[in-house]
């Protein structure tokens, strides 16, 4: 009767939260405070998605065209240091409750559910820098994520060049910009014991934009994550680098449509010894945004390993073909000035290895109390496996 009571005042607290649209914020504040403007300016309908304006301003190695913040460096009388006066920092925290219908229906206190420390902005005229370090992620210290040095425009030609570590993801849908709890699922794939996916590389990447609407971005990266060096102070796990390109091509003020593909290599081991398992992406996506009300994403990505080897079969596979996406909607009735909002999202995924295959639906509501404080209500339907429901309810804050 106890359990059964406090599971029940459980949901009551939970259907509260989701009843109460909610917000996100996963900026950086250290930017607004250096140009002593809103989040409004480069986010909407709510942190963390952003803009137009927000995209350029990240681009432009986050700084303002024709405006310098006041009293950014330090005047040393030697032209050749950039010394800021202050070191931007800013915090992210994040707490959820939760309730999960599988499991024994389980409730869940999950604060912090993150906390990390982000800094970024300009070295010099060209040269811009971002990092962030997640103090605590999900129970775990996970260390740092993106981190890497920007230079733009190099040598007057339009590219911008960064060199550090970033998502492979990042060109197509940013994760980290994602309202959902719910992940891009695709992304996150790895068949067999592959590590290759489209999360978090060490590499180089560069973009430009070639003709009017018309973008192109490459990269090149280590291929396996971002685990520790090894004894002789390398990061990749074997010889071989992968390479991704992608270009997009915006149709007039709505419409932008791209072209994604990425190939590589791996060494991985099975009981009979080593082997080598070339990998390759392919798929178009499409983003609609009309007026910063409506925003609808699709994305499709069809993955082929030429081997993969699963140790708890002791099988091993060949021209394992992973294909699906996801679909999202973003609706905010008064654009970038709405104080909520509410976010769709279906992932689809079917592999010829059953157990990759996944399927679910996301509905998530948000509400700005501050431009940099929300809360936020999830309810997410997984369809493949034991079919079960998921609630999340919290709040999201960056300062």
């Amino acid at each position: 009767m106890k359990r059964y009571s406090f599971n029940l005042v459980s949901i009551i607290v939970v259907i509260i939260f989701l009843i109460i649209p909610s917000v996100k914020s996963h900026a950086i504040p250290a930017f607004a405070r250096k140009y002593q403007i809103s989040c409004q300016v480069c986010h909407s309908p709510a942190i963390p998605r952003l803009k137009a304006f927000g995209d350029e301003f990240a681009g432009n190695g986050f700084r303002l065209k024709e405006y310098e913040s006041p009293r950014y460096f330090i005047e040393t009388g030697d032209e050749k240091l950039a010394l800021l006066r202050e070191l931007p920092i800013a915090v992210r925290f994040d707490g959820f409750a939760s309730y999960n219908f599988s499991n024994g229906k389980t409730t869940d206190f999950g604060f912090p559910f993150g906390l990390k420390l982000m800094s970024g902005g300009e070295l010099s005229d060209k040269l811009s820098y971002y990092f962030y370090f997640y103090m605590n992620e999900r129970g775990e210290v996970a260390g740092v994520e993106d981190a890497f040095l920007m230079y733009h425009d190099l040598f007057n030609t339009g590219i911008n060049i960064y060199a550090g570590q970033f998502q492979a993801c990042d060109p197509l849908f940013k994760r980290e910009l994602r309202y959902t709890l719910e992940d891009y699922k695709i992304y996150t794939v790895t068949p067999g014991n592959s590590i290759v996916s489209l999360k978090y590389e060490r590499g180089f990447l560069i973009e430009k934009d070639i003709l009017p609407g018309t973008g192109l971005v490459a990269a090149m990266v280590n291929g396996n994550g971002t685990g520790e060096a090894s004894s002789g102070f390398l990061f990749d796990k074997d010889k071989y680098k992968n390479f991704m390109l992608k270009i997009n091509q915006s149709i007039g003020e709505v419409v932008s449509i791209g072209l994604f593909g990425y190939t590589g290599k791996e060494v991985l081991s099975s009981t009979t010894g080593l082997f080598t398992n070339k990998i390759q992406f392919f798929g178009p996506d499409i983003s609609l945004d009309f007026g910063e009300k409506v925003i609808i994403g699709f994305q499709y990505l069809r993955r082929v390993d030429s081997d993969v080897f699963i140790e708890s079969t002791d099988t091993m596979y060949d021209d394992i073909i992973t294909h699906g996406g996801f679909g999202e909607i973003i609706f905010s009735p008064r654009g970038d000035m709405s104080k909520w909002y509410l976010t769709g999202l279906v992932n689809l995924i079917d592999s010829e290895l059953d157990y990759l295959d996944y399927t679910s639906a996301t509905l998530h509501a948000g509400y700005l109390l501050r431009r940099n404080l929300r809360l936020v209500g999830e309810y997410t339907w997984q369809f493949s496996d034991d079919q079960h429901g998921r609630i999340n309810a919290g709040f999201i804050t960056a300062f």
